[in-house]
């Protein structure tokens, strides 16, 4: 068993790409890869085989190393809820709500799950490659880490670190990253990688030169930016558009300050037919086919939001006009009459009106619904997979006209009678080309050109990997991955 570890000087480096990429080339060599990060924040999230919750990243790796997602690759995941404080998820469960301060003394009991989910994948697999969190140079968080070196030096695995380029400073960012390192983490690092450079490599490799000799390090490849790669963000919108048709559907979606699985939105973005706008603070909604509700972490407080930017009004006059709504999780429950948290599991208990558009109310509970779904739409019978990840519970009158019809037996959702409103729980719609077809010709696309989402990210990790061959020293990685060892023992 190897297990390699992939961390940044900074946020949005490119760990999250290269555990990817690493995970898909590794199994090209026909070895026995998984995924794992010990502790994610994210409000972008998967459920497992398992039946549980990891990070959205994680699923996309596990998709790369040809595996089902699974809680062990992501013991540890942290849902924002509030600026200071987050819903703590442990082995795909939520187990508690804290504040910043209340989880830095929480660190060892979840280092815990950590360590026995590694030990886990460590038996089963033949290396484990780890996605580190944010920069291991943050100061104030040191102490008591468990998402880089705090975990490198629990396991004794090897470190990448990885620089981007692309935002300038690159230099500094690794060789500052370093020296704030103690000496036996220093040692752990075993090279760098630096992520989206554009240019002739030859005006870069004087810089190169100077970092291998002012740190001791090899640089174990420069990647380049590649300006049409879209896989799934681990947080930040990704606002970038493929090419599109002369005549295009016009989508809209409200950017809550807690807006949670914003991939639901990423099969539109790459659409050739869908001119996909993400509406900020202090921007009105413009005249669009359909709007799109997300899903929130907290949907009372974000239902407050939506309505002091004016947004409310310009949803009632979107449908006067024949435009369509469809509200998916947080957005379903904003949907109703009432929503109610009477736990004050989501902020303040209490009860707060709903846009009132779909009869029905919907009370937060403790027990989180976690579920890989199949059905069929009720629009055209289409056939959909999703996932559900809800605390709230809906009921009311609108839930007779569901809007899927589940495997299990179960209605999920529902259409308001005249047809221009939907709800539902499922995340990945438009994952499924059936149901995203059927979807947008509902919201009034003609001709849909069917896009089969799965494909394309299928596509694009293939391009990662390949780009590794190119660009990366392989010999060196199959060195730290223990390739050679692996083949002695086959």
């Amino acid at each position: 068993m190897t297990t390699l570890m992939v961390q940044g000087t900074t946020s949005d480096a490119g760990k999250s790409t290269l555990v990817t990429a690493l995970c898909r080339w590794l199994t090209r060599q026909q070895v026995r890869v998984v995924p794992f990060k010990p502790q994610n924040m994210a409000l972008n999230s998967a459920v497992t085989a398992d039946g549980g919750e990891i990070g959205r990243a994680q699923a996309v790796q596990a998709q790369a190393a040809y595996l089902a997602p699974h809680t062990d690759m992501n013991p540890v995941l942290l849902k924002p809820n509030s600026d200071t404080g987050a819903q703590v998820i442990i082995h795909g469960r939520a187990v508690t709500t804290m504040n910043a301060v209340a989880y830095h003394d929480y660190k060892a009991i979840a280092m815990q799950a950590v360590l026995a989910s590694h030990q886990r994948l460590s038996a089963a697999y033949d290396v484990v490659m780890v996605e580190g969190a944010g920069s291991p140079a943050e100061i104030n968080l040191r102490a008591g880490d468990i998402a880089n070196m705090g975990f490198a030096e629990a396991v004794d695995c090897p470190v990448l670190l990885i620089a981007d380029i692309n935002r300038g400073g690159v230099f500094a960012h690794l060789v500052g990253t370093l020296e704030l390192l103690s000496p036996s983490e220093q040692a752990r690092v075993q090279g760098f990688i630096i992520n989206r450079f554009r240019g002739d490599i030859a005006l870069l490799q004087p810089g190169l030169d100077w970092l291998e000799q002012r740190t001791g390090k090899p640089v174990i490849g420069v990647l380049p930016y590649v300006m049409d790669l879209h896989l799934e963000a681990e947080d930040g919108l990704d606002r970038r558009q493929s090419d599109k048709a002369a005549q295009v559907l016009k989508v809209i979606v409200p950017v809550l300050p807690r807006i949670s699985n914003h991939t639901d939105f990423d099969p539109l973005r790459l659409h050739p037919q869908v001119d996909l706008q993400f509406i900020g603070p202090g921007e009105r909604i413009p005249a669009a086919d359909l709007i799109i509700l997300p899903g929130s972490k907290s949907v009372r407080s974000d239902l407050a939001y939506l309505r002091a930017q004016g947004w409310e009004a310009a949803i009632s006059r979107h449908l006067r006009y024949g435009g369509k709504v469809l509200g998916i999780c947080g957005g379903l429950q904003m949907l109703g009459e009432q929503l109610h948290d009477p736990l004050g599991l989501e902020g303040a208990a209490g009860s707060s009106p709903g846009l009132g558009l779909l009869a029905f109310d919907t009370t937060l509970e403790r027990e989180k619904q976690l579920r890989n779904v199949r059905g069929r739409l009720v629009l055209e019978d289409a056939e959909v997979s999703g996932y559900e990840i809800h605390a709230g519970v809906t009921r009311g009158a609108a839930l007779a006209w569901a809007a899927v019809v589940l495997e299990d037996g179960r209605h999920d959702g529902a259409m308001s009678a005249d047809g221009q409103v939907i709800g539902t729980y499922l995340h990945g719609l438009f994952e499924s080309p059936a149901s995203s077809s059927a979807l947008l010709r509902w919201a009034g696309l003609e001709n849909v050109q069917a896009v089969d989402y799965h494909a394309l990210r299928e596509l694009d990790i293939e391009r990662l990997a390949d780009l590794v061959e190119r660009h990366l020293d392989t010999a060196r990685l199959g060195q730290l991955c223990g390739l050679e060892a692996l083949a002695c023992s086959n």
